[in-house]
């Protein structure tokens, strides 16, 4: 059976923290972190890499384009 298992690329210094990406994304495996970047906002951060599918959501609707690479590959568990 094959699952889908993605990871996420973000620019730190596009992240304004807004929360956005966290509140919309499905498997719920993003959140604020406790860096800052130089302009002093909390940014987000994949805190749980083997849960995240790939599914693009959160690059989507992130308004500062932060999210700036989504990948996706096919594992058979």
């Amino acid at each position: 059976m094959a699952k889908t298992r993605g990871t996420i690329v973000i620019e730190p210094e596009r992240c304004k923290g807004c929360d956005i990406c966290v509140a919309f994304c499905p498997p719920q495996v993003l959140r604020l972190s406790r860096r800052r970047n130089s302009l002093n906002h909390r940014v987000v951060e994949l805190f749980d890499p083997a849960g995240c599918t790939g599914c693009e959501i959160c690059a989507r609707v992130c308004p500062d384009l932060a999210i700036v690479a989504v990948y996706r590959e096919r594992v058979h568990a």
